[in-house]
């Protein structure tokens, strides 16, 4: 079994204004594609940046994510992009009134990292 790459990411998102202000307008994603998808009773919005594609489902009735960080469920922890210089990404998300946690070394790397959330508070972590 051989995995070229990751194809994608799936995001369940509450508010379809707020994800498309959060993930195109601020992080910088571009809209591929946008479905209603009727008999699901939601819409798929697939984003893209450089090598990284999104499918954003916005499901305003999707049960809310479990606390953070106690009482984190199963699935998908967290998202995490790699970066050159951590310290400038952290200034542009602070810019946009984004907030980011205090940056700090990775316990087992000793690399730079740190936390920003979308709006419907899923972590997204920065590494250098």
């Amino acid at each position: 079994m051989n995995f070229e790459s990751i194809h994608h990411v799936a995001i369940i998102c509450h508010d379809r204004e707020k994800a498309l202000s959060f993930y195109v307008e601020k992080l910088g994603f571009k809209i591929i594609s946008d479905y209603k998808r009727i008999e699901k009773n939601d819409e798929k919005i697939d984003v893209e940046k450089e090598n990284l594609r999104l499918e954003l489902f916005i499901k305003p009735d999707a049960p809310k994510r479990l606390s953070y960080p106690v009482g984190e469920g199963t699935g998908l922890r967290h998202l995490a992009f790699k970066v050159k210089n951590i310290e400038s990404i952290v200034e542009e998300l602070e810019t946009q009134k984004i907030r980011v946690e205090k940056i700090r070394r990775d316990d087992f790397t000793g690399e730079k990292m740190t936390f920003f959330f979308d709006p419907d508070g899923l972590p997204l972590e920065l590494h250098e």
